[in-house]
């Protein structure tokens, strides 16, 4: 593969490609991370998922299988929070990614520790706060995105140039892209990265059940929707528990009885244990072009090469 002139992505990260694997609970552990970074991207740690001495397993078995930068995605709201902020601090991660949350908070406290932080948006609004809590770079993530989502539902291709707009630290874009072709249409709207999710959870690598990727790749248009705005939105693969949501959402149902509904370890249930009916299946919109798995250094690969054909020849 040839290498990109350093931008200012690769060059935050000391990465060789601007492709950033999403911290994806119950998906991305350090079999993954390691990987993606092997592969001259970089790879993350999904901490949300973790208590704090899973956590730092995953950090220590990461920096045994790769000499080469990785990050831990680290939501803010998280109750372990401050023994994860220690961890990460202690076995000395190059690169923290925030999302869900204020940025002020921690912010200070990793830079002071020598470390990266970026931070997950929605808004072009939110884009500017972080700016201003003195975070390296930020992750600009579209209504199209799999997982924990905004509540304004500004698609990708409105979100980017917005954002690009009104900051001028470093901007990643994720949210429906798992091709080269939408990365390089990511980067002419102003990103100097993408952040790719849907696409590393079929992989080999990724901890998420067998059963949960060969239902990504059975996915079409449509088999994904952005639920429970009541509470914290997410973008969910529809089954049992999603149409179960959905009904509560349409009689009305109140906050109370759809953090009831949606229990405890739906997530676990679903994507890492296989539930296929009664578990939580978190993924983006962009799963309905996924249709094999594939190690993950090769969807590096291929995001890489067909970015550089397109860039080459983009009416192609």
């Amino acid at each position: 593969m040839n290498q990109l002139p350093a931008n200012r992505i690769t060059q935050l990260f000391n990465i060789q490609y601007p492709i950033i694997q999403a911290g994806m609970i119950w998906a991305s552990g350090w079999k993954l991370a390691s990987a993606v970074s092997n592969a001259g991207g970089l790879g993350i740690i999904g901490a949300g998922s973790m208590y704090p001495d899973v956590l730092r397993q995953h950090i220590q078995q990461c920096k045994a299988a790769t000499d080469k930068p990785f990050a831990v995605n680290l939501p803010l709201l998280y109750p372990d929070i401050d023994q994860h902020i220690a961890i990460i601090i202690e076995e000395k991660v190059p690169i923290v990614f925030t999302s869900a949350g204020n940025p002020k908070t921690f912010t200070p406290i990793l830079k002071a520790a020598g470390i990266v932080v970026v931070h997950v948006v929605s808004s072009s609004k939110f884009a500017k706060k972080v700016e201003d809590a003195g975070c390296d770079a930020v992750v600009a993530e579209g209504f199209e995105a799999g997982g924990h989502n905004g509540r304004e539902e500004t698609t990708t291709l409105v979100l980017i140039p917005a954002v690009k707009e009104c900051i001028s630290i470093p901007l990643i874009a994720a949210g429906g892209i798992a091709t080269g072709k939408q990365m390089l249409a990511a980067m002419v709207l102003g990103a100097d990265g993408v952040q790719v999710g849907s696409r590393f959870v079929c992989t080999p690598e990724a901890s998420s059940h067998y059963s949960f990727k060969e239902a990504i790749l059975q996915a079409g248009e449509g088999d994904t929707l952005l639920q429970m705005k009541k509470t914290v939105p997410v973008r969910l693969l529809k089954n049992k528990f999603a149409n179960d949501i959905k009904a509560a959402e349409l009689r009305g149902a109140s906050e109370d009885e759809l953090k009831q509904l949606l229990g405890r370890a739906r997530a676990k249930k679903g994507m890492f244990e296989g539930d296929m009916e009664e578990g939580e299946l978190e993924i983006g919109q962009v799963s309905s072009l996924i249709k094999q798995i594939q190690p993950a250094a090769e969807v590096v690969k291929e995001i890489w090469n067909e970015f550089s054909a397109a860039l080459q020849n983009p009416l192609g």
